[in-house]
């Protein structure tokens, strides 16, 4: 009854990229405020002036420091969870020693 009776799940293919034109059509009909856009626009329009763009670059180091902090966010939830689980055994422990003093005290 192990793995023999799993039937195989068989995954479609992986569609083609999107073209050129498909990827600016996507950027042309971007709302304003699209963030991802924005970003890629203001690095277009830096490379076509031929000046770096230090609003792209503090983004970019903005989305870094998202992104490391997330991690970390991450990682702390997984030590709560793993304190939590063991103050709740030590909870159980301790009750189970208090009714065994109660037990011999009767």
């Amino acid at each position: 009854m192990g793995s023999k009776n799993k039937k195989r799940v068989v995954l479609p293919s992986r569609p083609d990229p999107p073209s050129v034109e498909q990827i600016l059509e996507d950027i042309n009909r971007a709302f304003p405020n699209d963030p991802v856009f924005n970003i890629l626009q203001d690095g277009i329009q830096g490379v076509k002036a031929g000046s770096p763009d230090g609003d792209l670059e503090s983004r970019y180091q903005q989305s870094r420091r998202y992104l490391e902090l997330n991690e970390r966010l991450q990682e702390a939830r997984g030590q709560l969870i793993q304190q939590r689980d063991e103050l709740r055994a030590a909870g159980d422990q301790l009750q189970r020693s208090v009714d065994e003093v109660k037990g011999r005290a009767l």
